[in-house]
């Protein structure tokens, strides 16, 4: 209840606090900040009673009960916050509330401005409303449900809430707009705080995606760190069209003209962040994309909220268009302004083919062929773009630099083109496309040191657009340039692989039989492969064993064993069953109704090698979507029973027969193993785009 009443005062308390600020009036004003103030606050007491909730295991909420569970680490539940959709959406609307006091205490926008965010506040309540974290849990249960054991893992526990202070962050550029829109403001009164914001908003954007890409690089075991899945690409258009805001607000600082083409780009941005929402969370793309949330009537309410932003945006900057500064854009060809606008240009175009391949999923259905794209219409429409953009962005880092300065720099710039596309090669890189990608990546970056050197670049610029060579770069060595193959590694035998010694020394167990680790040696080097267990002792996520050296990664992802010995039986009361080891007759089972909901069965099973009797007592835990049964093992591990059924009269059971754990250990595995050459340069890359953009933010 204390949720529900905090959500619906954020509501009124934003509306209110809009109407006050639109009355204009000095009491209105003072009135609305108080209004604003105390909105935010329920926002921070809906978001802190969630949190209560899920750490005191309140699993009569539904939100908690299929989120959390008891036994989960205290980060992992503090992580369960914003493992759905309930609680993502409130947690935006907490970092939004929280931006905006800022602004408020700073008094960094007038009133027409704070009418403006508190809007979008309203607007995010209103999603946080129609699918509500608080709603109560229908079933009576004991336990919840708990994270999707791959999202149980540090990187992912901080990937959501960066990425959500990107997207909330996003709204404050796109007020300051929409506020220089409506009051008339003077470009030079708001770009600079505007060219802050989204900095920030960028950095952190950033900083999530790429933390994203280490976690699948990490932990699912596919081998790659992009795989340009639609709701991936949900967040890198808003980054890349948030990059373009970036450079054509410089080129406006220059140019008052281009002061037009910066409020279109804050107004795609942000409503770009809001699409990106609706299409992971309307259920569009659950048959397409691995991170997609269930659909349900969420759907059509962001679809609302997107459609009024946008609409609101634009038909704001057609009313007002009149009276933006008109002139040229650029001087000449050659100037600093025509290379920034030809960079954006080129950007627009990759975020509108990346936007068009994430959308294919709605534009087919809507045609009543659901359908998505493969990668390769990514990598063959954007490479090219790619390669002409990092040559743009060479140029325009030079061009303070000056021609003769330039021209006696040329070796230093052609040695950098070939060391680029070399590395391509030597990583076994054959095609003209990535290897001319590979120059281009080592040029921008070189571009980006002489200008730091030498004409003045800033620090926090000249790191981010290193960085952003070096990713480029290691895309080319580690992705175009990877190498994988499929070996059956036998325990203690060695192999050479790409030129690395791998020996297999078997499986252990950890965390009391939680864990399994597949271990291996990399040129000496032990490394371990985990797979997270269910309690039922099947696989619940695996994640690879990575051996890191300068030279890059060699990736083992092993494909579990499939298991000759394992044998499935159902047996009737009083009848026997036999593997090639032992016989086993069903004797008698009982069923005990749970007060969680579920049924406990236990099942007395007769076991026999023709000589000595045991008897085994195996229990399911019975629920309605299946069950979970431990193994137990019988004639001194000889063998490991499991029950995994029960008919509704109790008197035939589904019976499964397994090998000893040591003969389990010490079986063969096929594992994948791939080489990912030099994709350390991604990870040092990503570190300084994200904090060289950050380091530009503090910079005046």
């Amino acid at each position: 209840m204390v949720g529900v009443i905090s959500l619906a005062l954020t509501l009124l308390l934003s509306l209110g606090a809009v109407l006050c600020f639109a009355w204009g009036s000095e009491v209105g004003q003072r009135r609305g900040r108080i209004l604003m103030g105390l909105s935010s606050a329920f926002a921070a007491v809906a978001s802190i009673y969630l949190l209560i909730l899920i750490l005191n295991n309140r699993f009569d909420i539904a939100y908690v009960a299929n989120y959390s569970a008891i036994e989960l680490p205290l980060m992992y539940k503090i992580s369960a916050f914003w493992a759905g959709q309930q609680g993502s959406f409130l947690l935006w609307l907490l970092i939004h509330a929280m931006a905006g006091l800022y602004l408020l205490r700073k008094h960094a926008l007038p009133a027409a401005g704070l009418a403006v965010y508190m809007a979008l506040q309203a607007l995010l309540t209103v999603l946080v409303m129609a699918k509500s974290p608080f709603v109560p849990n229908p079933n009576v249960v004991e336990n919840g449900i708990g994270l999707n054991p791959l999202l149980q893992d540090p990187w992912m526990a901080v990937h959501p809430p960066i990425i959500f202070v990107g997207y909330a962050l996003l709204a404050v550029p796109f007020v300051y707009g929409a506020t220089a829109l409506i009051t008339g403001q003077q470009a030079k009164d708001w770009l600079p705080a505007a060219r802050r914001w989204a900095l920030i908003a960028w950095s952190f954007l950033g900083a999530g995606i790429f933390i994203g890409g280490y976690w699948a690089y990490k932990v699912l075991g596919w081998g790659g760190f992009w795989g340009w899945d639609p709701v991936e690409n949900s967040s890198l258009v808003p980054w890349l069209v948030a990059g373009v805001y970036l450079h054509v607000l410089k080129a406006a600082q220059i140019r008052p003209a281009v002061i037009t083409m910066v409020h279109l780009a804050g107004i795609f941005a942000y409503g770009l962040v809001i699409y990106g929402t609706f299409l992971t969370r309307s259920g569009i793309l659950g048959d397409f994309s691995v991170h997609s949330f269930a659909g349900d009537s969420i759907g059509m309410s962001i679809a609302v909220v997107n459609a009024i932003v946008l609409l609101a945006g634009l038909l704001l900057l057609m009313a007002k268009a009149g009276s933006l500064p008109k002139g040229e854009y650029y001087p000449s060809y050659d100037s600093r302004e025509f290379l920034l606008l030809l960079g954006a240009l080129l950007m627009v175009f990759v975020s509108a083919i990346v936007f068009l391949g994430m959308s294919m999923p709605l534009l087919t259905q809507l045609m009543g062929k659901p359908a998505a794209v493969d990668t390769d219409f990514y990598v063959r429409t954007t490479m090219p773009l790619a390669i002409a953009m990092l040559l743009v962005i060479s140029c325009a880092l030079l061009r303070g630099y000056g021609q003769g300065k330039v021209l006696a720099s040329g070796m230093p710039l052609l040695i950098f083109c070939l060391l680029g596309a070399g590395m391509a090669y030597l990583a076994g890189v054959r095609q003209v496309l990535p290897c001319l990608l590979g120059a281009a990546s080592l040029l921008a970056a070189g571009a980006a040191v002489l200008a730091w050197r030498k004409s003045g670049l800033r620090t926090g610029g000249a790191a981010a657009h290193i960085g952003l060579g070096l990713a480029c770069l290691a895309f080319v060595l580690a992705g175009s340039g990877s190498q994988s193959h499929n070996q059956e590694l036998q325990v203690g035998e060695s192999y050479t692989v790409f030129g690395h010694e791998i020996r297999y020394q078997g499986q252990e167990f950890a965390d009391g039989n939680k864990e399994k680790y597949y271990v291996y040696q990399v040129d000496g080097q032990e490394v371990r492969a985990l797979t997270k267990l269910h309690a039922n002792g099947e696989d619940a996520a695996r994640e690879p064993a990575i051996a890191k050296g300068l030279g890059g990664d060699v990736y083992l992802a092993p494909t579990p064993p499939k298991d000759k010995e394992r044998m499935e039986m159902i047996l009737k009361q009083g009848h026997m069953g036999m593997d090639d080891v032992l016989a086993y007759r069903f004797e008698e089972a009982a069923m005990e109704q749970q007060a969680d909901g579920t049924m406990l069965v236990t099942a007395k099973v007769g076991v026999t090698d023709g000589n000595t009797i045991e008897e085994a007592q195996l229990q399911l835990v019975a629920t309605k979507d299946g069950g979970t049964s431990k193994p137990v093992e019988v004639f001194n591990g000889q063998r490991r029973l499991r029950l995994t059924g029960i008919t509704q009269s109790g008197r035939q059971i589904r019976l499964e027969s397994m090998p000893a754990l040591t003969a389990e250990l010490s079986q063969p595995v096929t594992t994948s193993i791939s080489v990912k050459p030099c994709i350390w340069l991604l990870w040092l890359g990503a570190v300084l785009i994200c904090v060289g953009t950050m380091w530009a933010a503090k910079q005046k």
